[in-house]
């Protein structure tokens, strides 16, 4: 018998006695790509059953493309697996080669020769000449210190690393996405402005988010997420007008219909959220904080961890609550002005013929440059764009210095300071390097553009940022020797800009959503075809700039570039990514309070995108750098809001709609 019939006479049962065709094919380059036979994957799809649960899972095209998604992680977890105890076996051969340990060639002085290193050399070139270095430990993330660093320990990446140079880039300048392309692009104007056409106000306290890191209480972390359970009831009874007999405990056994509103979690406390290990943890006020199973009876669902959710159903049999309706989330106000405050951010945008040129803003995401340099290559060619254009604003979200970066992760700046840095490569300071690379060139930007606001967003990626936690304070600028066009405010932050509210966050959500989502079509997913809004979506419908919890670990993101040369410790902790480091304490500082805003900045490692959804305009611009390569930015051009006569003589607060007057262009930088 063939293939084709093997898998026709094994998987029919399960789809009712006839396969349609497509997922014959589908199990046919299953078959090809694992190289197994129809019997086995035959077994691996009664497995797959199981773990998804039987009555959720029916052999269709949708199904079985999750299938092969299911054994291509698999299979790619069982290859870092293997790749893992290579790497440790090879350490451990390394570990007993005999090393040069300051005179103790052979471990035979145990111990008795002093550890202080010798006299300096005096060039870091004779080091290297040498070539007597012993291999080092992995090196510290928080980069360089205050005071100078002994850099022979840990070599520095080389620059022999294969990439494309940023001369050599391809299409730059090209448009890969935009929206309202029939509104004209922004363009220089003739005479410059000689004030700032731009005011910016903040929507939050800044002050909060100076609080004490690493002081979390786990009383206050839970107080805070049962806080969130409860405000989200609070408003589903009011938008949906239930009484509160309508609401009740979800785990406890009872024929009754009830409402049941409580956080999406996953049955184990380090697996993987998928349908059939879905449950709802209550809070403490409507559930005792008990978890129970969910099951969604041909009902759609679009979930992820700490998604705060409301259902109908009952839970008959006490073992788990049967859901027959998502209810929807109430949705925040959009932000409105009085035909006042419109008129005076309207004749800030007049020129000197009366007439209100468009707002210019540029947006951009770190990392700045390769992991290859540090040249900043696409950071120079951006601020050449904003000088250009006669930008208005300029808005970058860091990381700045990435503490992911090789080069910065080793600490030796000796081969990569500009020739006409003023300081000594041996005794440099992170601050002095962040001056050379970042102040510098916006000195030199606001020279030229003297009328310009720079906005700059923290990361918790940065390596001069003292506060290591998201809620992220602001880092001050007097140490940085930044110039006062530049603000620096807080991550998250939302602020106006004129009439705009603009609301951004550096921490990637977005990616955190799209590796822990679990989607079924239904009544009302407006967005099940298009990933990217709908994830977009779940940001705007929670309230929250990151609503995910818990967020993936460290040890499940992607891993930052090696540094050429290191060795680690033998038994040693391998450099890891940063991860979130979500404060849970202080989570309401990401918490939208009032309105919804204009526009959303959600940088992501995701692809670059711009959208409307809820009548928001959500773009992530990509990182202006990638690892080997240049990136992107999104160059925003808003137009003055017009005011009708009805809404002059009503002199009503009225909605500002930047969707329908604001052209974005995702660019190639």
């Amino acid at each position: 018998m063939s293939d084709h019939d093997i898998l026709i006479e094994l998987f029919a049962p399960s789809a009712g006695g006839e396969i349609p065709n497509d997922v014959t094919t589908e199990l046919q380059h299953i078959i090809r790509l694992l190289d197994i036979n129809a019997q086995e994957l035959f077994f691996k799809w009664e497995s797959y059953v199981i773990k998804m649960g039987v009555e959720n899972t029916k052999l269709d095209s949708k199904t079985v493309r999750d299938f092969k998604k299911d054994l291509q992680d698999a299979l790619e977890r069982e290859s870092r697996a293997k790749g893992h105890v290579v790497h440790q076996s090879a350490t451990k051969k390394t570990a007993a080669t005999p090393r040069n340990g300051g005179g103790d060639v052979y471990g035979m002085l145990d111990g008795m020769v002093s550890a202080t290193p010798g006299p300096r050399m005096g060039a870091a070139g004779k080091r290297k000449a040498n070539n007597f270095d012993t291999p080092a430990p992995k090196s510290s993330k928080s980069g360089l210190n205050s005071s100078p660093a002994d850099n022979s320990r840990t070599p520095a990446p080389t620059k022999d690393i294969p990439g494309i140079s940023f001369a050599d880039r391809q299409n730059p300048g090209e448009i890969v996405q935009q929206i309202n392309g029939q509104l004209p692009a922004a363009v220089a104007p003739d005479e410059r402005p000689t004030e700032a056409r731009v005011k910016l106000k903040a929507n939050l306290e800044l002050p909060k988010f100076a609080y004490k890191t690493m002081a979390m209480k786990l009383s206050e972390a839970s107080e805070i997420l049962d806080d969130r359970i409860d405000s989200f009831t609070d408003l589903i009874q009011a938008h949906h007008e239930l009484p509160d007999n309508a609401f009740g405990n979800p785990a406890a056994q009872s024929t009754a219909e009830i409402v049941a509103v409580g956080r999406i979690a996953c049955d184990q406390p380090n697996g993987r959220l998928n349908a059939a290990s879905t449950v709802l943890e209550t809070s403490r006020r409507m559930g005792a904080g008990l978890r129970v199973p969910l099951k969604f009876e041909g009902v759609g669902y679009d979930l992820f961890p700490g998604k705060i959710i409301a259902v109908r159903g009952t839970n008959v049999s006490g073992e788990y609550f049967a859901v027959s309706e998502v209810l929807s989330m109430p949705p925040l106000p959009p932000p409105a002005s009085t035909p006042t405050e419109l008129d005076i951010h309207n004749d800030r945008l007049a020129g000197a013929d009366g007439e209100a040129r468009p707002l210019s803003l540029l947006v951009a995401s770190g990392p700045y440059t390769t992991d290859t340099d540090l040249a900043y290559a696409s950071f120079h060619a951006l601020l050449s764009k904003a000088q250009d254009q006669v930008a208005d604003a300029l808005i970058l979200t860091g990381p700045f210095l990435d503490l992911e970066h090789p080069i910065i992760a080793s600490g030796d700046f000796e081969d990569h300071l500009p020739a006409n840095a003023r300081i000594e490569p041996d005794r440099a300071t992170i601050n002095d390097v962040f001056r050379i690379f970042i102040s510098e060139p916006l000195q030199r930007l606001v020279q030229a553009v003297p009328t310009i606001t720079i906005i700059m967003v923290p990361s918790i990626r940065d390596a001069t940022s003292k506060h290591v936690s998201w809620p992220q304070d602001r880092f001050p600028k007097g140490p940085f020797g930044l110039p006062k066009q530049v603000q620096v405010v807080t991550n998250p932050i939302v602020l106006s800009i004129n009439e705009m509210v603009v609301a951004i966050s550096t921490q990637d959500v977005l990616s955190e959503l799209r590796r822990e989502n679990v989607f079924q079509h239904g009544k009302g997913h407006a967005f099940g075809d298009d990933m990217l809004a709908r994830l977009t979506n779940s940001v705007i419908e929670q309230r929250h700039f990151f609503p995910v919890f818990p967020p993936a670990a460290r040890e499940d993101l992607p891993k930052p570039s090696g540094i050429v040369g290191e060795v680690p410790e033998v038994g040693g902790e391998e450099r890891m990514p940063v991860g979130a480091s979500l404060d849970i304490a202080y989570l309401k500082l990401g918490e939208w309070i009032s309105v919804r805003p204009d526009v959303l900045v959600l940088p992501s490692a995701l692809n670059p995108f711009v959208k409307v959804v809820e009548g928001i305009t959500c773009l992530n611009p990509g990182t202006l750098s990638k690892k080997r390569g240049a990136g992107h930015y999104a160059a925003l051009n808003v137009q003055a809001r017009s005011l009708s006569e009805e809404e002059r003589e009503a002199g009503q607060a009225v909605a500002h709609n930047v969707f329908e007057r604001t052209r974005v262009d995702i660019t190639r930088i």
